[in-house]
């Protein structure tokens, strides 16, 4: 088994995701090269300075600006939104999800007034679609249900969330974040409507659970298999399901030095791997425009690289979304963003835009211990803020929070939009 270095890791899974040496995709579509690249873009409601899709998006896509990300969803019809971790997939990739729904169908909801809707409630929202066209939640009239969910308020509402789940209708498009809804065969392309053999799937999803985190932890994989096809999966299951990639040519195990644990990668990235440990830069990943060691990037709270405990793991940075923390328990702030500088994190910075004023607000900013002070970083800084302020529409940046004062006397200066 071959060992690689803590740094070609770390290079490897930012550059599979996009993030690094720099913006390597632009405009439409480049945005649909983006998420393709991605595997998957993570969805969430929250805009305090701009949703955490459109952050990631910002980071990977040159001159990016947030209409792109429903124009290439909703009017291209070239992704679709699912899951109970909300995600936006390429549409190809429909008809193996069948497979996840058919699960979903046979388990039924958590949470509401029911696990299966009835089957004159679900014919009741299935007409009013097909009768009136897309539809909201809100268009939904009915009896409010006994628990409360984000999913509706209304029976009605939590039975449309249910055949969104097992796959009859889908997201048609949003207003804001709010999901409007239409019957699947209006809204998925003709040529990806039909269900994958099961196997056909299953096989699919193996590779899909490595290639979502570009290297997978193998005492983990099960669980992530498992996520995707929405069934349990034994032990012996996952270790078979592992040693047939394996033996089939398709991935191969790792270790990073240092480290116990042992990764699991595609053997169609093995070139990108060779070319980082002797110390070069994979040819598809050249920049268009600056280099992230030119202009920092703002990682998105969901950026797959460092949230749900990867940023330690990769880069021994410590960082937790605070979102859902009291005040008084966040270290840091409501939404802060971990600064990538280079091929490391070394910062963070809690953003937030005063939309009546055109305001961007810095109310916070952290340095690392050895983060670098230089003029190099300090430029790299300003240059990082200016598009991250312009790709929200900030008219002005507000950098009185940010501390050291020689860095924040120069930011002043240099932000300019």
């Amino acid at each position: 088994m071959d060992t690689i270095s803590r740094i070609t890791f770390r290079r490897f899974l930012l550059g599979q995701q996009g993030l690094w040496p720099g913006r390597r995709f632009r405009g439409l579509n480049g945005t649909a090269k983006a998420i393709h690249q991605m595997q998957g873009l993570q969805l969430d409601p929250l805009n305090i300075a701009a949703r955490s899709q459109e952050i990631a998006l910002y980071g990977r896509v040159l001159d990016f600006k947030p209409g792109l990300l429903y124009k290439a969803a909703y009017e291209k019809r070239g992704f679709f939104d699912y899951g109970g971790w909300l995600f936006m997939y390429p549409v190809s990739e429909f008809p193996h999800w069948r497979l996840h729904m058919k699960h979903r169908e046979k388990q039924g909801l958590d949470h509401g007034p029911f696990k299966h809707p009835p089957a004159d409630l679900k014919k009741f929202v299935l007409n009013e679609l097909r009768a009136n066209g897309p539809m909201g939640n809100r268009d939904f009239s009915g009896e409010a249900v006994k628990v409360w969910s984000y999913r509706g308020r209304k029976e009605a509402s939590v039975a449309l969330f249910y055949l969104w789940l097992t796959g009859e209708v889908m997201i048609a498009n949003r207003k804001g974040f709010d999901r409007i809804y239409d019957l699947r065969e209006r809204v998925l392309p003709r040529e990806f409507d039909y269900a994958a053999p099961d196997s056909e799937a299953e096989d699919f999803f193996s590779r899909k659970t490595i290639a979502l985190l570009g290297m997978a932890r193998e005492n983990t994989w099960r669980t992530g298999f498992a996520s995707f096809i929405h069934r349990d999966v034994s032990r012996e299951e996952g270790r078979r399901r592992i040693e047939q990639l394996i033996e089939t040519g398709i991935a191969s195990r790792v270790r990073v030095e240092g480290s116990k644990d042992v990764h699991l990668y595609l053997n169609s990235d093995q070139p990108h791997l060779s070319d980082l440990e002797a110390g070069r830069i994979p040819k598809p990943w050249k920049p268009l425009d600056t280099s992230t060691q030119e202009e920092v990037t703002f990682l998105a709270p969901l950026e797959m690289v460092s949230a749900r405990g990867r940023a330690k793991q990769v880069f021994d940075f410590e960082y937790l979304w605070e979102v859902y923390k009291p005040l008084h328990q966040r270290r840091w702030g409501y939404y802060t963003l971990p600064i990538l500088y280079g091929d490391d994190l070394v910062a963070r910075l809690d953003p937030k835009l005063d939309r009546a004023t055109g305001t961007l607000y810095i109310l916070g900013f952290w340095l690392e211990d050895d983060a670098p002070k230089d003029e190099a970083f300090t430029r790299a800084l300003a240059r990082g803020l200016t598009r991250f302020a312009t790709m929200i529409g900030a008219k002005k940046v507000d950098v009185s929070a940010v501390n050291p004062a020689k860095l924040r006397a120069y930011l002043k200066k240099n932000v300019r939009l």
